[in-house]
C-alpha cells in the first residue's frame, strides 16, 4: 500500500540516507532536515534537526556531529556544519550541481556529473581533482569508510558497466574493473573495502568483486522475468550477506558463501545395471557438474548464478528506497527507508534465510508518531537534477514557490540552479569561525571513537 497517497507525507521528502556504519538516518526536506539514531526498533531516537529550506543533500560523519548539506535553493554550494555548536564550518561553491557527496574519516569526496573533488577532511582543503570523468548524471559512487584502505568507486564509462577505483588517501588511481556490459546503477564497498558490489541499469544480475585482483567472487541473479532499477546495495558489517533493494516490491539478500561442490554418487552395479549403462551414466553426472565448461557462457552463468537466500516484500513497488543491514538491539535487521515517507524495520533469521518479517514501520516526518521518525531515500543524481529543475522528483511535484516582500511569487531560474560550465577550475569557498585545536577537543569529537576532525585551515 502507498503510504503518500493516503496522508501525502512524502511530498516534502527530498533526500535520505543511511551514514558510514548505518547506525543512523539523515533525512532532508522541505521542513529541514533530521538525523535520527537506529539503536531501538520501537523508539528512534532524534539526533538532531534543522529547519533549513530545501534540503535535498544531507551526509553525515559516522556518529559525529559533522554534516555536509546542499539545498535546492543553492545547488552547486556545499556547506559543512558543526550541528551541536550550531556553526557553519565552511562552504564551497562549484560551477555545476552537486549530485552526490561522501564522506569518511580522512577525506571528504564531491561528485559532479563530469568530474570528482577530494577533500582533506581535516581542513576542508581541495587535494585532488578528478576532471573530463565519463557523464554520470545518476551520480553514482562508492567511498569506503575505512580509512587505512579508503577507496572510491565511480563508473569509468557511461555505455557499458566499467568501475573505476580510485585510492582517495595516496591520491592515485588503483584499478578498474569491468563489472556489466550495461551501465553501471549502484555500487557498494564493504567495511575494510576489500569487496565491491555492483548492478547496471539491465537490475537481473548483482556481482561481488575481490578490489585486489578484480576477481569475480560472487553472481547473484536477482530476477529474469523483467528489468528493473536498482536503487542501493549494502553489506552486512561482516561481509557475510549483501542486500540489494529496488523499485520493485522486494529487497534480495543474498549470502556471501560458496557452495560446496556435491560430490559426485557412484551408482552401484546390481543385477538390472549393465556396466555399459553404469559407465553411461558416470559419465552424464560428470557432464552435467562441469557444464560450464561445455554449455555457452550465457547459459553457464545462469546455471552458477546464486539465488537469493532471504527476501523482505515491501508494502509499495514503484517507489525509491534504500536498504541497511544493521545491528538493532542485539539482533541483525533489514531497514529499507522508501520515498513513501516512512522507514520498514524486519526481522531476519540470519541461519535459515526466508521471507523477513515487518516489526515495526515509522513516519519519516516526526509527526504523530515523533519517536519513530527516522529517515528516507537516497535520490540518484538525476532525479535530483531534475529537482534543481523544477521537475518531479520521486514522482512528485517538488515546485516551492517562495514568497517576495512584495507578495508575488518568485522561483529559481534555471541559470541559477544549474550551470552549463564544466569543471576546469577549483570551487570557491571560506572557513567561517576557525576553530583552535582545544576547542575542537571538546567540542568535535567523533563519538564513535572520540577521534576529531582538526578545522583549522583557512579554505580558500
Amino acid at each position: 500500500m502507498n503510504l503518500a497517497t493516503s496522508d501525502g507525507l512524502a511530498g516534502d521528502l527530498l533526500f535520505g540516507n543511511f551514514n558510514q556504519d548505518f547506525t543512523s538516518l539523515a533525512v532532508g526536506g522541505r521542513y529541514g532536515y533530521r538525523i535520527l539514531g537506529l539503536n531501538s526498533v520501537d523508539k528512534l531516537e532524534e539526533i538532531h534537526s534543522d529547519d533549513i529550506d530545501d534540503v535535498c543533500l544531507v551526509e553525515r560523519l559516522f556518529s559525529s556531529s559533522l554534516v555536509a548539506l546542499v539545498s535546492l535553493s543553492s545547488p552547486r554550494k556545499l556547506k559543512v556544519c558543526h550541528f551541536k555548536k550550531n556553526t557553519e564550518i565552511c562552504n564551497y561553491c562549484y560551477s555545476n550541481t552537486i549530485l552526490a557527496v561522501k564522506l569518511n574519516r580522512i577525506r571528504l569526496v564531491v561528485l559532479l556529473e563530469d568530474s570528482l573533488y577530494i577533500h582533506n577532511i581535516q581542513d576542508m582543503k581541495v587535494l585532488h581533482t578528478i576532471r573530463d570523468t565519463p557523464p554520470n548524471p545518476q551520480g553514482i559512487c562508492a567511498l569506503s569508510a575505512h580509512t587505512e584502505n579508503a577507496l572510491l568507486a565511480y563508473p569509468g564509462s557511461p555505455n557499458t558497466g566499467e568501475v573505476q577505483i580510485f585510492d582517495v588517501a595516496n591520491l592515485k588511481a588503483v584499478t578498474m574493473i569491468h563489472a556489466h556490459d550495461n551501465p553501471l546503477a549502484a555500487l557498494s564497498f564493504n567495511r575494510d573495502a576489500t569487496k565491491l558490489a555492483t548492478a547496471s541499469d539491465k537490475g537481473t544480475v548483482i556481482r561481488v568483486f575481490s578490489v585486489a585482483d578484480r576477481k569475480k567472487l560472487f553472481e547473484f541473479r536477482r530476477g529474469v522475468k523483467r528489468c528493473v532499477h536498482i536503487c542501493s546495495l549494502a553489506f552486512s558489517a561482516d561481509s557475510m550477506l549483501l542486500a540489494a533493494s529496488s523499485n520493485t516490491e522486494t529487497v534480495h539478500l543474498f549470502k556471501l558463501e560458496h557452495q560446496q561442490p556435491q560430490p559426485i554418487k557412484e551408482h552401484p552395479k546390481t543385477n538390472h545395471t549393465s556396466p555399459n549403462e553404469a559407465s553411461w551414466m558416470d559419465y552424464f553426472n560428470k557432464v552435467l557438474s562441469t557444464s560450464s565448461n561445455y554449455l555457452p557462457s550465457q547459459v553457464s552463468d545462469m546455471l552458477t548464478q546464486d539465488r537469493a537466500f532471504a527476501t523482505v516484500k515491501l508494502p509499495f513497488s514503484g517507489q525509491k528506497n534504500v536498504c541497511a543491514l544493521t545491528v538493532m538491539q542485539r539482533l541483525l535487521r533489514v531497514v529499507v527507508a522508501s520515498a513513501d515517507g516512512y522507514l520498514y524495520i524486519y526481522n531476519l533469521d540470519s541461519e535459515e534465510g526466508g521471507e523477513c518479517t515487518l516489526i515495526r514501520q515509522h513516519r519519516l516526518d516526526g509527526i504523530g508518531n515523533v519517536s519513530g521518525s527516522p529517515g528516507q531515500l537516497e535520490i540518484t543524481g538525476a532525479t535530483y537534477a531534475d529537482a534543481t529543475k523544477g521537475k518531479k522528483l520521486m514522482g512528485l511535484q517538488h515546485q516551492k514557490h517562495r514568497t517576495n516582500s512584495t507578495g508575488s511569487s518568485t522561483s529559481t531560474s534555471s541559470n541559477d540552479t544549474v550551470s552549463s560550465l564544466r569543471l576546469h577550475e577549483s570551487p570557491k569557498g571560506k572557513l567561517f569561525c576557525p576553530i583552535d585545536v582545544h576547542d575542537i577537543a571538546e567540542c568535535l569529537p567523533l563519538d564513535d571513537d572520540n577521534e576529531f576532525p582538526p578545522m583549522t585551515l583557512n579554505c580558500e
